[in-house]
Order: structure tokens, then sequence, then C-alpha cells
């Protein structure tokens, strides 16, 4: 076994680099590419596919498209910061599947019991961000 002058690189960031380098190659654009900017991709669904889809069209003794979205807002909301562009959506489509904005803060106020203040308060703080754009 010889010694090299250099370490061999970490396999990890080598698969990094190369998915990065893919993707400027096929994108230049998706080198600035935000969470933000995923999110201005998807559209609020409107409330009627909601029920459709996550709802109870075909699950007619289940939960409503609200409900679980509230559900799937607790979720997110014990994830904490990894979570931030889902919370936001999720906010906008709990909204537009009818809930309030006092069910959306007591959902996160819930989940703070199990996800710590921290992650409560910024939950918060982008639900409150995702419910000022739904007023414009």
């Amino acid at each position: 076994m010889t010694d090299s002058p250099t370490p061999p690189e970490n396999p990890f960031a080598a698969m990094m680099k190369m998915g990065q380098d893919w993707a400027r190659a096929m994108n230049p654009a998706l080198e600035h590419f935000t969470p933000r900017g995923f999110e201005a991709l998807w559209p609020t669904m409107p409330r009627n596919v909601m029920e459709m889809f996550i709802g109870r069209t075909f699950n007619p003794d289940g939960l409503d498209a609200k409900t679980r979205l509230l559900l799937t807002l607790a979720g997110l909301t014990v994830q904490g910061a990894q979570a931030e562009p889902q919370i936001r959506l999720t906010v906008r489509h709990a909204r537009e599947a009818g809930a309030t904005r006092q069910e959306v803060a007591e959902t996160i106020a819930l989940s703070g019991l199990f996800g710590g203040v921290p992650a409560m308060t910024r939950a918060m703080e982008l639900a409150a961000e995702a419910m000022a754009e739904d007023r414009a």
C-alpha cells in the first residue's frame, strides 16, 4: 500500500458535485433555483380537486381534505425548519380547502407540544407568510 499525497475524494461529495454539474449542464438557471421558486411553480389546487383526491370523494367515511391537510401541517410543524416550503404549501392548500386562520394557528400551536417552541414559532411565521399571500 502506498501513501498518496492527496486523500481520496469523499464519494458522497463526488456524487453531489456530479449531480450539480449535470443539472447546470441541462439548465444553467437551476444553479439559482430555490425552494421559493419551486413553490411558485406549484399552483394551489382548487378545493373540489383536493376533496376528490385526498378527501371524501373516494372514501366517504374518511377524513375530509381540510382535516387531512391540518394533520399534514401538524406533522410538518414537528419536523421543524427542514420543511419550510412544505409548510407554506400546506397552509395555502388548507386555506383553500376551508381551514380558517384560527384552525391553522391552533394546529401549529398544538404541534408545538411535540416539536418544541422553536419549531412552532417558525411554522407560525411561515403560515403567516402564506396567509398574507392569500389576502392579496
